[in-house]
């Protein structure tokens, strides 16, 4: 039987597990061709706003403690997926975790390229509802700057890059199976914007989860095929040089009938939107 697979790490690493040894929640293998569930390697130079959110303390250091995925969207801001930061997650609130840092700059987890920045703070989305993954993003703060040149601009609400038939990239370390073959090295597969109305009729509700426009779209191939999957959770969606979404849930990985959901980036636009101050709301005087 399947389960929604929210798509991050079940659970921390004891000092003394590896990776391949966590189970998934409610992973389903993957079809015989799939292995293109985690598409193709490409170097972070070709999506340097690809970050991975890391603490080797909770998750050990065999692939520098990934345990999920993150974009910068400004030099000290990076989204990620809410469910990322929950203590279910972590094992422990994330404010408690001695080392919680972003990797930004780097292909290969191992190497020592790039940087690895602490979070300075953490902001879960205040309307986030974990039953049904509504509203699944946090906003982190980084104590240094990633470089300018990192950085993603956010689509809003009505860009064209969120129509149905848009070629999208989804890239992080994740599972490239479905089946527990997570990467050192950054992936990436190519997706398309599928349309509200199959989003809904693939997640009607029950089991396999509820879709909900307003603060979801979905990608991928209605046959099956390419693919975000558990360790990708957080990571971007980017479609014509925009963010347009960010890893959130599923049904499996790469199954045909079941498209990968994210959180649409519109919403968090909005959210992150400076708030009028007074005086900009008060009218002009004659």
């Amino acid at each position: 039987m399947r389960r929604t697979v929210v798509r991050a790490l079940i659970r921390p690493l004891s000092l003394a597990a590896t990776l391949t040894s966590i189970p998934l929640i409610g992973a389903a293998p993957a079809a015989a061709d799939s292995i293109v569930v985690g598409g193709f390697p490409i170097d972070v130079s070709q999506a340097p706003w690809t970050v991975a959110l890391s603490s080797r303390d909770r998750f050990g250091g065999s692939r520098a403690g990934q345990f999920c995925g993150g974009v910068a969207i400004e030099p000290t801001t990076v989204l990620t997926a809410a469910h990322c930061v929950a203590d279910d997650i972590v094992g422990t609130p994330p404010n408690r975790v001695r080392d919680f840092k972003v990797i930004a700059g780097r292909t290969d987890l191992l190497a020592t390229d790039g940087q690895e920045t602490a979070v300075r703070d953490i902001k879960v989305n205040p309307a986030y509802d974990p039953a049904t993954n509504a509203g699944d993003y946090a906003v982190l703060t980084l104590a240094e700057p990633v470089p300018q040149s990192a950085v993603v601009p956010m689509a809003a609400a009505g860009d064209p890059a969120y129509a149905a038939g848009t070629e999208a990239m989804v890239s992080g370390w994740g599972d490239t199976s479905g089946d527990g073959a997570y990467t050192n090295r950054l992936r990436a597969a190519r997706v398309h914007v599928l349309a509200d109305d199959l989003c809904t009729r693939a997640y009607p509700g029950g089991r396999n989860g509820t879709y909900r426009a307003a603060s979801m779209l979905c990608a991928g191939e209605t046959a099956g095929g390419p693919d975000a999957c558990q360790g990708d959770s957080g990571g971007p969606l980017v479609a014509g040089g925009r963010l347009i979404g960010l890893v959130s849930w599923g049904s499996g990985c790469g199954q045909a009938g079941r498209p990968g959901v994210y959180t649409r980036a519109s919403q968090a636009v909005r959210t992150l939107e400076p708030a009028e101050s007074d005086a900009e709301k008060a009218p002009e005087r004659s």
